[in-house]
């Protein structure tokens, strides 16, 4: 039997999803699950390891997409296995659902997919647990209906920033605590919040300066989980190089978070 080292969100303690942006290689994989998974267990965690084995809505045609399926999930099973970690994927189409399912432990909805209907209601049938993000076109308040249609009780659902005219988005705080209505696990994505969407021409950039700031004040706000892409270097990064936090700033990231959680 599989061994099984997921753990289910709890009221009071913060849970952790990062990893890079999309597998590009094996090597990149262990060496961010490994940081991670050391930092995690410093600061009292629970981890979640995520990696992307296909980006589905890249901007340009030439954009890497990742490894796809087959190959990606292999990755990420032997990162499940040598660094007991439970994982995180996209899923973009239902039939990728019955095989990352036999993988993972939570299927994400990616947020331009959060109102494909046959896609929520069959990755929640699977009775694992459903990370939802919320388009960047919706507001919170929507995400209930989301949920809804989903019919599930093991949903999480993240918040990673608002359409603000062209190439920007916005963080509206006051989001979280309307999604935190709904009474399920609600996540700040502090890397995706900070994108610059098609801000460098044919590729995403962001705004990773503020990512550890905006990360504490979601915390002050009140988070259930955290989602952070990293890699170990953001520059050299085949998919989302502009916005995501370097591997060596986590330990940092982390620490700020957990005094901002035992000062409330």
């Amino acid at each position: 039997m599989e061994a099984n080292y997921f753990k289910e969100p709890k009221p009071g303690e913060l849970f952790l999803i990062a990893g890079p942006c999309v597998i590009e290689t094996k090597d990149i994989c262990f060496e961010v699950a490994e940081k991670v998974r050391s930092l995690s267990e410093k600061y009292g965690i629970n981890y979640i390891f995520k990696a992307s084995y296909k980006k589905a809505n890249r901007l340009s045609a030439t954009s890497y997409t990742g490894p796809g399926l087959k190959e990606g999930l292999q990755i990420l099973e032997e990162v499940k296995k040598k660094y007991h970690l439970p994982l995180l994927a996209d899923i973009h189409e239902t039939t990728e659902i019955e095989p990352v399912a036999k993988v993972v432990d939570v299927l994400q909805i990616p947020a331009f997919l959060c109102r494909q209907s046959d896609l929520l209601v069959q990755a929640a049938a699977t009775g694992k647990w459903v990370n939802i993000k919320k388009g960047q076109f919706l507001a919170p308040e929507d995400m209930a209906k989301i949920a809804a249609k989903a019919n599930s009780e093991k949903l999480m659902l993240t918040e990673r920033g608002t359409t603000f005219g062209y190439h920007n988005l916005v963080i509206d705080f006051r989001s979280l605590l309307i999604m935190k209505e709904t009474g399920l696990p609600i996540v700040f994505d502090a890397t995706h919040s900070l994108q610059l969407p098609g801000g460098g021409g044919a590729v995403s950039t962001g705004q990773p300066q503020y990512i550890i700031s905006m990360a504490k004040a979601a915390m002050a706000v009140g988070i259930d989980g955290l989602f952070v892409e990293t890699h170990p270097q953001p520059d050299k990064a085949l998919s989302d190089a502009g916005a995501m936090l370097p591997l060596k700033k986590m330990d940092e990231l982390l620490d700020s978070v957990m005094k901002i959680k035992k000062a409330k």
